[in-house]
């Protein structure tokens, strides 16, 4: 299990052609490069590599090749998986100490809610609400997509208050992933999302508001962006 054995073995599913489409997906590649290794295939990879210490995990996060980043995350996911309460703990100060590693908005999604998410679960979780405040984008990501975990788990506290701390946000980004995390707490609780968005629609981000009513039936949802709830 050694650094340079995981990215070969990355690198033997590298596909010329996806690499190409992927990248389509970002506005700023930030000078990223990609393979174009699917994810079926880096899931694979990541459970080859499963035990790969954290100290050559970090090279991994910071690297400015995509795919490389994401076989980090998805390793880590796994070990705070199958990790005791002291493996979960290592693994998630050992994220939250590299997360500047993150470049894009996937490297938030695919990690965020399955480590942030999980740890903060039964614990304190004023981080996301200084996060959320950060002048970093992809802090401010974190903190409010991690609390997916929480909308699938029944709690919606925390997504409420920190859609409410973000609607002033200036970032497209955030602006999408408040409105989707808004999206998913409507599955659980429509009333009190539609009551938040009567609330807010006012000062919402365009953005936000569409990406918040994207599931409700067309009519509802037209009624909604001209302000009727």
């Amino acid at each position: 299990m050694t650094l340079p054995k995981a990215r070969a073995a990355l690198r033997q599913h590298a596909d010329a052609v996806k690499a190409k489409t992927y990248a389509g997906f970002f506005k700023d590649l930030a000078g990223d490069e990609f393979l174009g290794v699917t994810t079926p295939l880096m899931r694979k990879v990541a459970k080859e590599y499963r035990d790969l210490p954290h100290a050559d995990i970090k090279p991994l996060m910071h690297s400015h090749i995509q795919d490389e980043r994401s076989l980090a995350h998805s390793i880590l996911r796994l070990q705070f998986d199958k990790g005791d309460e002291k493996q979960k703990a290592a693994v998630y100060k050992f994220y939250m100490a590299n997360r500047a590693g993150i470049r894009q908005w996937n490297g938030v999604d695919d990690s965020a809610p399955y480590i942030v998410g999980p740890y903060l679960w039964e614990r304190d979780r004023a981080v996301l609400y200084k996060m959320a405040k950060a002048k970093s984008l992809w802090d401010r990501r974190i903190a409010i997509v991690t609390t997916w975990h929480f909308i699938r788990n029944g709690q919606l506290d925390d997504v409420y208050a920190l859609s409410e701390q973000l609607l002033s946000d200036r970032e497209d980004l955030i602006h999408k992933a408040t409105g989707w995390m808004l999206r998913e707490a409507g599955k659980k609780d429509m009333k009190r999302l539609k009551a938040f968005l009567k609330k807010h629609h006012a000062k919402m981000p365009r953005t936000m508001l569409r990406y918040a009513i994207e599931k409700f039936p067309e009519k509802e949802r037209k009624a909604a962006l001209g302000g009727q709830f």
